[in-house]
Protein backbone atom coordinates (compact mmCIF):
# COMPACT_ATOMS: atom_id res chain seq x y z
CA UNK A 1 0.00 0.00 0.00
CA UNK A 2 1.01 3.45 -0.61
CA UNK A 3 -0.04 6.69 2.20
CA UNK A 4 -2.88 7.52 -0.10
CA UNK A 5 -4.41 4.01 0.71
CA UNK A 6 -4.56 4.95 4.61
CA UNK A 7 -8.37 6.09 4.64
CA UNK A 8 -9.63 3.89 3.03
CA UNK A 9 -7.52 0.72 5.04
CA UNK A 10 -8.32 2.39 8.32
CA UNK A 11 -12.03 2.72 7.16
CA UNK A 12 -11.32 -1.16 6.11
CA UNK A 13 -10.12 -2.18 9.72
CA UNK A 14 -12.87 -0.39 11.27
CA UNK A 15 -15.60 -2.36 9.86
CA UNK A 16 -14.05 -5.34 10.97
CA UNK A 17 -13.64 -4.31 14.10
CA UNK A 18 -17.30 -3.42 14.14
CA UNK A 19 -17.95 -6.50 12.43
CA UNK A 20 -17.14 -8.25 15.25
CA UNK A 21 -18.68 -5.76 18.12
CA UNK A 22 -14.84 -4.21 19.03
CA UNK A 23 -13.50 -0.88 19.09
CA UNK A 24 -10.37 -0.38 17.58
CA UNK A 25 -7.23 1.81 19.97
CA UNK A 26 -4.81 3.98 18.37
CA UNK A 27 -2.18 1.47 19.32
CA UNK A 28 -3.78 -1.53 17.37
CA UNK A 29 -4.67 0.72 14.58
CA UNK A 30 -0.97 1.99 13.95
CA UNK A 31 0.53 -1.94 14.51
CA UNK A 32 -2.13 -2.89 11.69
CA UNK A 33 -1.02 0.24 9.26
CA UNK A 34 2.75 -1.08 9.79
CA UNK A 35 1.71 -4.98 9.17
CA UNK A 36 -0.57 -5.03 5.97
CA UNK A 37 1.78 -1.62 4.61
CA UNK A 38 3.79 -4.27 2.26
CA UNK A 39 0.55 -5.47 0.43
CA UNK A 40 -1.65 -3.97 -2.17
CA UNK A 41 -4.84 -3.09 0.04
CA UNK A 42 -7.41 -5.51 -2.54
CA UNK A 43 -5.23 -8.17 -0.76
CA UNK A 44 -5.49 -7.24 2.65
CA UNK A 45 -9.49 -6.88 2.20
CA UNK A 46 -9.81 -10.37 0.63
CA UNK A 47 -7.69 -11.76 3.88
CA UNK A 48 -9.77 -10.77 6.13
CA UNK A 49 -12.63 -11.64 4.20
CA UNK A 50 -11.21 -15.22 4.13
CA UNK A 51 -10.80 -15.08 7.37
CA UNK A 52 -14.31 -14.18 8.45
CA UNK A 53 -15.17 -17.40 6.05
CA UNK A 54 -12.93 -19.65 8.20
CA UNK A 55 -15.02 -22.42 10.07
CA UNK A 56 -12.19 -22.78 12.62
CA UNK A 57 -11.28 -19.34 13.49
CA UNK A 58 -14.06 -16.73 11.75
CA UNK A 59 -15.52 -16.29 14.56
CA UNK A 60 -12.81 -14.50 16.42
CA UNK A 61 -11.34 -11.22 15.23
CA UNK A 62 -8.24 -11.40 13.24
CA UNK A 63 -4.89 -9.79 14.65
CA UNK A 64 -2.30 -8.80 12.35
CA UNK A 65 -0.65 -12.32 11.90
CA UNK A 66 -3.47 -14.17 11.31
CA UNK A 67 -3.93 -11.53 8.23
CA UNK A 68 -0.42 -12.39 7.00
CA UNK A 69 -0.79 -16.40 7.13
CA UNK A 70 -3.73 -15.37 4.85
CA UNK A 71 -1.74 -13.43 2.81
CA UNK A 72 1.89 -15.13 2.95
CA UNK A 73 0.67 -18.60 4.14
CA UNK A 74 3.10 -19.90 7.45
CA UNK A 75 6.67 -19.56 7.78
CA UNK A 76 7.08 -23.55 7.15
CA UNK A 77 5.43 -22.79 3.75
CA UNK A 78 7.15 -19.69 3.10
CA UNK A 79 10.49 -21.96 4.25
CA UNK A 80 9.72 -25.23 1.67
CA UNK A 81 8.62 -22.74 -0.72
CA UNK A 82 12.07 -20.86 -0.92
CA UNK A 83 14.04 -24.05 -0.22
CA UNK A 84 11.84 -25.68 -3.90
CA UNK A 85 13.10 -22.40 -5.58
CA UNK A 86 16.81 -23.48 -4.64
CA UNK A 87 16.51 -26.96 -5.33
CA UNK A 88 15.33 -26.50 -9.08
CA UNK A 89 17.58 -23.86 -9.57
CA UNK A 90 20.57 -25.86 -8.77
CA UNK A 91 19.47 -28.78 -10.78
CA UNK A 92 18.50 -26.82 -13.83
CA UNK A 93 21.85 -24.06 -13.50
CA UNK A 94 24.14 -25.98 -11.43
CA UNK A 95 26.67 -24.48 -9.62
CA UNK A 96 28.86 -23.22 -11.93
CA UNK A 97 27.41 -19.94 -12.31
CA UNK A 98 26.40 -16.73 -10.43
CA UNK A 99 23.34 -16.79 -9.50
CA UNK A 100 20.60 -14.19 -7.77
CA UNK A 101 17.79 -15.06 -6.58
CA UNK A 102 14.30 -12.68 -5.71
CA UNK A 103 14.77 -13.48 -2.36
CA UNK A 104 16.77 -11.25 -0.53
CA UNK A 105 16.46 -14.11 2.84
CA UNK A 106 17.16 -17.06 0.10
CA UNK A 107 20.53 -15.22 -0.38
CA UNK A 108 21.30 -15.14 3.74
CA UNK A 109 20.22 -18.47 4.43
CA UNK A 110 22.68 -20.40 1.58
CA UNK A 111 25.63 -17.95 2.41
CA UNK A 112 24.87 -19.28 5.93
CA UNK A 113 25.08 -23.02 4.41
CA UNK A 114 28.25 -22.77 2.78
CA UNK A 115 27.26 -20.65 -0.60
CA UNK A 116 26.18 -21.78 -4.12
CA UNK A 117 29.35 -23.77 -4.93
CA UNK A 118 29.36 -25.45 -1.66
CA UNK A 119 25.74 -26.74 -1.61
CA UNK A 120 26.18 -27.66 -5.52
CA UNK A 121 29.30 -30.10 -4.24
CA UNK A 122 26.89 -32.17 -1.47
CA UNK A 123 25.16 -35.42 -2.31
CA UNK A 124 21.58 -36.68 -3.11
CA UNK A 125 22.01 -38.48 0.58
CA UNK A 126 23.01 -35.34 2.10
CA UNK A 127 20.42 -33.42 0.58
CA UNK A 128 17.46 -33.95 3.25
CA UNK A 129 19.33 -32.68 6.19
CA UNK A 130 20.40 -29.90 4.11
CA UNK A 131 17.19 -28.84 3.03
CA UNK A 132 16.07 -29.21 7.16
CA UNK A 133 19.09 -26.68 8.16
CA UNK A 134 18.16 -24.41 5.44
CA UNK A 135 14.26 -24.39 6.52
CA UNK A 136 15.35 -23.91 10.09
CA UNK A 137 17.30 -20.34 9.09
CA UNK A 138 14.61 -19.21 6.56
CA UNK A 139 11.76 -19.75 9.12
CA UNK A 140 13.77 -18.40 11.85
CA UNK A 141 14.21 -15.14 9.78
CA UNK A 142 10.71 -14.38 8.86
CA UNK A 143 9.71 -15.32 12.74
CA UNK A 144 11.78 -12.56 13.62
CA UNK A 145 10.57 -10.52 10.47
CA UNK A 146 14.71 -9.98 10.37
CA UNK A 147 16.29 -9.02 6.97
CA UNK A 148 19.93 -9.19 7.80
CA UNK A 149 23.12 -8.47 5.45
CA UNK A 150 22.95 -11.38 2.53
CA UNK A 151 25.49 -11.46 -0.68
CA UNK A 152 24.43 -9.62 -3.81
CA UNK A 153 25.19 -12.45 -5.53
CA UNK A 154 25.21 -16.46 -4.43
CA UNK A 155 29.29 -17.01 -6.06
CA UNK A 156 29.11 -20.58 -8.62
CA UNK A 157 32.56 -22.33 -9.07
CA UNK A 158 33.57 -20.82 -12.21
CA UNK A 159 33.75 -17.02 -10.93
CA UNK A 160 35.43 -18.49 -7.54
CA UNK A 161 37.78 -19.60 -10.43
CA UNK A 162 37.99 -17.13 -12.09
CA UNK A 163 38.66 -14.05 -9.04
CA UNK A 164 41.22 -16.63 -7.95
CA UNK A 165 43.30 -16.58 -11.24
CA UNK A 166 42.37 -12.27 -11.39
CA UNK A 167 40.07 -13.16 -14.51
CA UNK A 168 36.72 -11.08 -14.92
CA UNK A 169 33.65 -12.01 -14.01
CA UNK A 170 30.38 -13.51 -15.85
CA UNK A 171 27.18 -11.41 -14.69
CA UNK A 172 24.72 -13.64 -12.75
CA UNK A 173 21.60 -15.35 -13.82
CA UNK A 174 18.57 -14.37 -12.21
CA UNK A 175 16.09 -16.57 -10.50
CA UNK A 176 12.52 -16.22 -10.12
CA UNK A 177 11.00 -12.62 -11.36
CA UNK A 178 14.13 -11.16 -13.11
CA UNK A 179 13.06 -7.48 -11.66
CA UNK A 180 13.21 -9.06 -7.91
CA UNK A 181 16.60 -10.53 -8.13
CA UNK A 182 18.07 -7.94 -10.26
CA UNK A 183 16.60 -5.82 -6.66
CA UNK A 184 17.68 -8.04 -4.31
CA UNK A 185 21.70 -8.09 -6.42
CA UNK A 186 21.35 -4.40 -6.22
CA UNK A 187 20.86 -4.34 -2.51
CA UNK A 188 23.42 -6.49 -1.38
CA UNK A 189 27.18 -6.81 0.63
CA UNK A 190 29.93 -6.79 -2.03
CA UNK A 191 32.19 -7.65 0.61
CA UNK A 192 32.20 -11.17 3.39
CA UNK A 193 29.28 -11.56 5.94
CA UNK A 194 32.13 -12.20 8.27
CA UNK A 195 35.61 -10.49 7.93
CA UNK A 196 38.71 -11.83 10.07
CA UNK A 197 41.57 -9.27 10.13
CA UNK A 198 44.84 -9.61 11.85
CA UNK A 199 45.46 -7.29 15.01
CA UNK A 200 47.12 -4.33 14.69
CA UNK A 201 50.40 -3.09 16.27
CA UNK A 202 48.78 -1.44 18.87
CA UNK A 203 46.03 -4.28 20.37
CA UNK A 204 48.90 -6.98 19.83
CA UNK A 205 51.14 -4.28 22.13
CA UNK A 206 48.16 -3.95 25.09
CA UNK A 207 48.07 -7.66 24.88
CA UNK A 208 51.72 -8.40 24.99
CA UNK A 209 51.73 -10.04 21.56
CA UNK A 210 54.87 -9.88 19.59
CA UNK A 211 55.24 -10.27 15.94
CA UNK A 212 57.20 -13.58 16.50
CA UNK A 213 54.02 -14.88 18.44
CA UNK A 214 51.56 -13.48 16.58
CA UNK A 215 53.15 -15.73 13.20
CA UNK A 216 53.64 -18.51 15.17
CA UNK A 217 49.83 -18.85 15.97
CA UNK A 218 48.06 -21.42 13.32
CA UNK A 219 45.24 -20.23 11.12
CA UNK A 220 41.88 -21.66 10.06
CA UNK A 221 40.26 -24.61 11.97
CA UNK A 222 41.95 -26.30 14.24
CA UNK A 223 40.29 -29.97 13.68
CA UNK A 224 42.18 -28.92 10.19
CA UNK A 225 45.75 -28.97 11.34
Amino acid sequence: MNPGDRKDFFALVANVYGFYRQEMSEFAGSVWWEAMAPFDIKAVRAAFTRHAMNPDSGQFLPKPADVMRMLQGGTADQAATAWAKVDRALRIVGPWQDVAFDDALIHRCVAELGGWAWLGQQTEKEWPFIARRFETLYRGYRMRNELPDYPNVLIGLANAHNAREGRGRVPPLLIGDAAGAANVAALGCTTPLLTVTQAGTALRAALGIGWEAARAIPSGNPRNQ
